[in-house]
């Protein structure tokens, strides 16, 4: 056989048994979806001390988590439906270019208002990392599976905002707040040459042309009721956690005199709850099924809920009676969350990235606003914090609900 005929028969073999398109790594999608919530927590354990700093109120100071909500938000919305048009890779790559640049900004800033506005940036460039590590998931694995693989890439994501509060706290203590970003700049370098590595996993491109198209991706989801219900669980478990993540500083620090390192110390029960929640669902979605494992995580996380306003309201403040009941909410959802993804990016497979995106940016969107009205009805009792948590379990279940009315009648 002639080196031309060994080609032509190479190029047949390739077109009949394409090769199987390559799977990213396991850890690096890890990293990469860890980088947004680890940059957000990081931060936190400093806002009694920024206020004090720049001479602001306590709530200037939480500005720079609700605009950093705010920034996650807009940039999931930007990412997702380009990253169907021009492939996960390419966004990716510029999406930590922009982390960096925020990063440094916040680094530099003279002022409280320049810390907040570079907190935006280096969200809408943090927040790469997550959406598309949920659409790269989703390229490269049918919908019970993915259900899987986000939960054992959550779990080990558990590890950053777990460590992310103590490490700024200690930063902070000894260096100065500003320690925090420079930490950030660090962690945005590493990631951004070992992204490099990434393969693109798009299949194939979608025609989503400028504004008008993102437009009509995001209404063609939105067009479609078990979406809505899916993207609307995911968004009220969020919402759980960060009506949590709002109140506790304020209730740990003002109320109680603890530390931020004792905050810090405090969290990482929240993010061991979180991991061991998602590494159920890594462990057994595929086994069990997407529907159940959702109801299983929602029972479990209301039940938090409910039982952190009865403690609140009930029993004497303490460290432990505040935060036992958000560790049972972040154990369901743990469980919950990476299946209501999962549903969610799979009612149109195609828009994957675009799905991704939506679901992120209402999360984060409803995020940012139950900050603001956590730390608006929060005056150190706990019990603020703890009935807005309550609120958002109850919308959670409604949307649950829902989502099982639309499968029954679509047999």
């Amino acid at each position: 056989m002639s080196p031309r005929d060994v080609v032509q028969e190479e190029n047949l073999q390739a077109f009949v048994h394409p090769p199987p398109r390559r799977v990213p790594k396991t850890w690096l999608l890890t990293l990469l979806m860890g980088l947004g919530p680890f940059s957000m927590q990081i931060l936190i354990p400093s806002l009694p001390l920024l206020a004090g700093i720049f001479a602001v109120p306590y709530a200037t100071a939480q500005m720079t988590l609700t605009v950093y909500l705010v920034g996650i938000a807009l940039g999931q919305l930007i990412y997702g439906p380009l990253s169907d048009r021009y492939g996960r890779r390419p966004l990716l790559l510029a999406g930590l270019a922009i982390y960096l640049l925020g990063s440094l900004a916040a680094l530099l800033a003279p002022t409280i208002g320049w810390v907040v506005v570079a907190r935006a940036a280096q969200a809408a460039g943090g927040c790469a990392g997550m959406v598309l590590t949920r659409a790269i998931i989703r390229d490269v694995f049918p919908r019970d599976q993915a259900a899987s693989k986000i939960g054992f890439v959550m779990m080990g994501m558990t590890v950053a905002p777990m460590l992310a509060p103590l490490l700024g706290a200690e930063l902070t203590t000894a260096f100065g707040w500003r320690a925090t970003m420079l930490a950030c700049v660090g962690f945005g370098l590493a990631l951004g040459v070992l992204a490099l590595r990434l393969p693109e996993t798009l299949a194939e491109k979608q025609p989503l042309p400028g504004l008008a198209g993102m437009l009509r991706a995001y209404w063609q989801l939105a067009r479609i009721r078990s979406f809505r219900c899916y993207a609307a669980i995911t968004t009220c478990t969020t919402g759980v956690f960060f009506a949590f993540m709002a109140g506790a500083p304020r209730v740990l620090m003002d109320g109680m005199g603890y530390t931020p390192r004792a905050y810090a110390i405090a969290f990482m029960v929240i993010s061991v709850a979180f991991g061991g929640g998602s590494f159920i669902a890594g462990r057994y979605s595929a086994r069990l099924g997407l529907a159940r494992m959702l109801r299983l995580g929602l029972v479990v996380s209301s039940a938090g809920a409910v039982l952190a306003i009865a403690a609140q309201a009930l029993l004497p403040l303490s460290i432990v009676i505040f935060f036992l009941p958000m560790a049972i909410v972040a154990l369901g959802n743990g469980v919950s969350q990476p299946n209501a993804v999962a549903a969610a990016v799979s009612v149109r497979p195609q828009l994957a990235g675009t799905a991704s995106g939506l679901v992120g940016a209402l999360q984060m969107g409803f995020g940012a606003v139950m900050t603001l009205l956590a730390s608006a009805v929060e005056l150190g009792s706990g019990i603020g914090t703890a009935a807005t948590m309550a609120g958002c379990a109850l919308g959670a279940q409604l949307a649950l609900r829902g989502a099982r009315r639309t499968q029954e009648a679509q047999g």
